[in-house]
């Protein structure tokens, strides 16, 4: 003891206030914004994944199929192929709507999987069943399949998306899918654009994969975050061969595809449900987090619900999207359905940031 005495007194008054104060003042500053550094310092051990090579898109109501599949250096097909488009549904059913009222023309069949349980091993209602009557216009070309939870809550939740997705590989089967049909592959609210598809399904010699370039938003169509949404994606099937997945899969993609509209809910507690519900469940890491009027003012003014940092691989483009996202007041080139029924969905357009709040 009276070592340590000793030692204490030769310590100054400002070494006690740097070890008292300012030490546990860092800690508790890496324990409330740790992820905000580690995301920063990305760039420091992760290296950029191998670019895309971009195929240029081009479109126009009063051009010719056989003109634009000549402009992509494909042939024109005799006939056009089938279409399937293959979803896990959780509770989007606002985003649903647009999406197959979107694709309704050139769908051949819509397949759509729904579990009771979220990726995170929640039980959930099973929202499409309640709602089928909405969505009487596919119903003769719908092929609608459940699956049962585990309920494993400690679980890493991509184990529960995994199964649900080889899940979903077996209802396409069930579904009819064959060889050289064509095999959407995509989140609910990453939706294709109608004429997307339809040059994919008129024109030969396409790519086996392809994923789709789509215009990435968050919270609705106000608020546009880049062009870089890429996990959608187009197949060519193949029996055998073909396997319903979320990641990268070819280095060709096109650009200018469709729309990506993330967390594009109505109601608060649609927020609240899918923060806590998908797989990235764990950047809830403050209770206050999923407060609703926080939530409230995070979407109108465009900032980030886990108060996170963008999730770039270079410095310039993580200080370049830091911040609030900028408003956009275009509504040109959107879903034709929604702007035929803005009364309904005004909630997506610009300047109607206010959600329910049941």
């Amino acid at each position: 003891m009276s070592r340590i005495r000793c030692i204490l007194r030769g310590i100054d008054f400002k070494t006690y206030i740097f070890v008292f104060v300012m030490i546990p003042t860092c800690i508790f500053g890496i324990y409330l914004h740790g992820q905000k550094i580690s995301y920063f310092l990305r760039p420091l051990w992760e290296s950029p994944p191998k670019p895309f090579h971009d195929i240029p898109h081009y479109y126009h109501e009063n051009v010719s199929m056989e003109t634009l599949c000549k402009l992509h250096g494909w042939g024109i097909r005799e006939f056009p192929r089938r279409v399937y488009d293959a979803v896990l549904f959780s509770n989007e059913v606002d985003i649903l709507t647009l999406r197959w009222q979107e694709l309704y023309p050139y769908i051949t069949q819509f397949v759509l999987l729904e579990s009771n349980s979220t990726f995170t091993g929640i039980p959930k209602p099973m929202v499409f069943a309640s709602n089928r009557d909405q969505f009487k216009f596919v119903e003769p070309r719908l092929t609608y399949g459940t699956i049962g939870g585990r309920f494993k809550k400690a679980e890493n939740p991509f184990v529960e998306e995994a199964l649900q997705r080889v899940a979903l590989d077996q209802l396409l089967k069930i579904a009819g899918i064959t060889d050289d049909d064509l095999l959407i592959m995509s989140d609910v609210d990453e939706i294709p654009s109608r004429h997307t598809i339809n040059l994919l399904r008129w024109c030969d010699d396409i790519p086996q994969v392809l994923h789709l370039r789509l215009k990435n938003y968050l919270y609705s169509f106000e608020f546009l975050v880049d062009n870089n949404s890429w996990r959608a994606s187009v197949h060519r099937y193949q029996t055998g061969k073909t396997r319903y997945a979320h990641y990268r899969q070819s280095d060709e993609i096109l650009a200018d595809a469709g729309w990506h509209c993330s967390f594009c809910f109505r109601r608060i507690s649609e927020f609240i449900f899918k923060m806590k519900a998908y797989s990235h469940n764990d950047r809830v890491r403050f209770s206050h987090y999923l407060n609703p009027k926080r939530i409230q003012r995070v979407i109108c003014k465009g900032a980030d619900l886990f108060d996170m940092l963008p999730e770039e691989y270079t410095f310039k483009e993580i200080i370049g999207k830091m911040g609030p996202i900028p408003h956009s007041y275009s509504a040109v080139h959107l879903p034709s359905f929604l702007l035929e029924n803005a009364d309904k969905y005004k909630f997506l357009l610009p300047g109607n940031c206010i959600r329910e709040s049941g």
